[in-house]
């Protein structure tokens, strides 16, 4: 069997017309990256109930050409979810929230302001919803990440906000608390992304100003110490660092 060495030469399924602009050959890194590019965009569109042939005539590729790239859809969603979920995580959000000498505010706005701004784009926004309305298989895995790479930050830092010193599993009143505070952030970008709304103003519905990071920031810890100043139990106290 002769083996395919470049795929942009794999036999067409549907004829061209004889008068269609010659397509530039590219390499297989290229090739790959424009359909990739162009899945995400298509699945922020149509969800994934979209088929793959319309997908392919989109992008301007055969039917054939994206199979021999991504054999299977589910293939091409997972490619998808690490371009688009897995792979926006910036390991320097790690170091930040790591850093003991950072004031719990500061560090806590720095990481939103960054996860609003640069993370919550509007593919990122249409396919985790997509995903929710469908097979969860994209909202499945994502929030899996979170639960083990930032929610257990953020609750370390919410207890170091209040002065105590624990590493008891977090409450169902304090997830429900961090929650509040993680899925308002979120909904900012529905309204921008699923809504068409505009962020707060008519000026700024492209961005989200720092300040307003810092606000909710703010009530989020100032709730969570008033809530939270007479159900710490026996658990050790040490002076807030803020």
């Amino acid at each position: 069997m002769r083996i395919q060495t470049n795929p942009d030469t794999v036999q067409e399924d549907e004829p061209t017309a004889p008068d269609a602009p010659v397509r530039r050959r590219m390499g297989v890194v290229e090739r790959e990256r424009q359909i990739l590019d162009g899945a995400i965009q298509f699945f922020s569109v149509h969800g994934f109930n979209g088929q793959l042939r319309d997908l392919a005539k989109s992008i301007g590729v055969t039917h054939a050409l994206l199979y021999h790239y991504f054999p299977t859809k589910q293939a091409l969603v997972d490619r998808v979810y690490l371009e688009v979920f897995e792979g926006r995580w910036r390991a320097e959000w790690d170091a930040l929230l790591d850093n003991p000498e950072m004031p719990v505010e500061d560090k806590l706005t720095a990481f939103y302001w960054e996860y609003v701004t640069i993370t919550l784009t509007q593919e990122f926004v249409r396919i985790l919803v997509f995903s929710g309305l469908t097979d969860h298989t994209i909202t499945d895995r994502f929030f899996a990440m979170l639960r083990v790479r930032l929610f257990p930050r953020l609750i370390r830092e919410t207890r170091r906000f209040r002065g105590v010193v624990s590493r008891a599993k977090p409450s169902e009143r304090e997830m429900e608390l961090l929650m509040g505070l993680h899925g308002g952030f979120f909904y900012i970008t529905m309204r921008r992304w699923i809504y068409a709304q505009d962020v707060y103003s008519e000026s700024a519905h492209e961005g989200y100003d720092e300040q307003l990071v810092r606000d909710r920031v703010r009530a989020y810890l100032n709730a969570s110490r008033e809530q939270f100043s007479d159900a710490t139990g026996a658990a050790r106290k040490r002076p807030a660092r803020r």
